[in-house]
């Protein structure tokens, strides 16, 4: 007979909390009606974007563009967490070409946050696949942001705009992973800490820019979905996780009262007369859904608000994996109006890549 001793009753008593708590997080994320789970939609986001041809090839732009990685990269986590590995190789070579000379003039030199953070793309089929090329491709990007840093130590490549607090903290994040070296997650920690510094509001949301003073939704999302990547990665002691940590929370927070009874959030998000608006919520899904998983947000409160805006993301979905109600790409603007009459498109990549981030977070472990 086995006897306990009390290290083992110790060691149990653990292991039962703890699959508590996987509970208690996952009871709002599963159970799901036929054609709404994360599976079947995760896969037909991830197809929609694999079919698709990049917008320089139709002459609308000469180079690779972030909406495209954006979308990319949630597809190629998704495909891995569902194992349909025949998606994941059409969508690792759909990346080859870059490799070519020809290819190679599809993505831009500029030192950018928009066009630096198509190497978190490469980083990530390294990730999967350990073929040291994507690597060498990727990782110089990450390098080159910060070879000329400025004086309080953050990239050259800051705007102080809030679509950065993605572009940069991606880039180098996805560098952490492929190399565990952790210059890279400290770059985008002091980056982050110094855009918090400037940006955040006192009720946790961010202003379109410092002379845009609206709370419009994508805008938002960005910060929400960075600080989500980043926060996966920083190590409990690291000097700006609690900083970062309580702007996050801070934030979710605020988002819970101005979420629509539909379960979507709006193009202005504390404006009641805007229009409901899918890639601002997918990243708000998609930063709610990790905070519930990593335990940084209480699953009671953030779980109900995150399924349901995933199922109201669903109805947006129509045959063909392209989303609707997606807000054309948008510069600061200086009036509510000029939010409310943006265009609403279907199949736009913001909003692809919004949902997908959403699908890739409720499958993952």
């Amino acid at each position: 007979m086995y006897k306990f001793n009390y290290k083992s009753i110790y060691c149990l008593a653990l292991v039962a909390v703890f699959a508590c708590n996987i509970f208690a997080q996952n009871k709002y994320f599963k159970n799901w009606e036929a054609g709404t789970s994360p599976q079947e939609i995760g896969k037909r986001l991830a197809e929609n974007w694999e079919k698709r041809t990049f917008e320089y090839e139709s002459g609308k732009r000469k180079f690779v563009i972030y909406p495209e990685i954006c979308t990319w990269y949630g597809s190629l986590k998704v495909a891995k967490s569902i194992k349909d590995k025949p998606l994941q190789q059409k969508l690792i070579a759909k990346f080859d070409r870059f490799f070519t000379e020809e290819g190679k003039t599809h993505i831009n030199p500029v030192a950018h946050v928009d066009y630096s953070m198509v190497g978190s793309l490469p980083l990530e089929i390294y990730i999967q696949n350990k073929d040291k090329k994507y690597l060498e491709f990727g990782q110089p990007m990450a390098d080159k942001q910060w070879s000329d840093p400025t004086p309080d130590g953050i990239t050259k490549e800051a705007r102080y705009w809030i679509d950065d607090m993605y572009m940069i903290t991606i880039l180098q994040v996805q560098a952490y992973r492929a190399t565990k070296d952790k210059k890279y997650l400290d770059r985008a920690a002091l980056a982050s800490a110094k855009y918090l510094e400037k940006l955040q509001k006192e009720n946790g949301l961010f202003h379109h820019a410092d002379d845009s003073f609206f709370y419009w939704s994508r805008g938002n999302g960005w910060f929400a979905a960075g600080m989500a990547e980043l926060l996966q990665e920083l190590p409990k002691n690291h000097p700006k996780r609690a900083e970062i940590m309580s702007s996050f929370q801070k934030m979710m927070a605020s988002l819970l009262k101005y979420q629509a009874e539909s379960g979507l959030w709006r193009q202005l998000v504390d404006v009641p007369e805007s229009w409901e608006e899918t890639s601002g919520t997918g990243m708000f899904a998609f930063a709610m859904v990790t905070g519930v998983k990593k335990g940084w947000l209480d699953e009671k409160t953030y779980g109900p608000a995150a399924r349901k805006a995933w199922l109201a993301l669903v109805k947006k979905l129509d045959d063909k994996g392209n989303v609707s109600d997606v807000c054309i790409g948008t510069n600061k603007g200086f009036s509510v109006q000029y939010y409310l009459d943006r265009q609403r498109l279907v199949g736009d990549l913001h909003g692809q890549a919004a949902f997908v981030w959403t699908a890739m977070a409720l499958l993952e472990k």
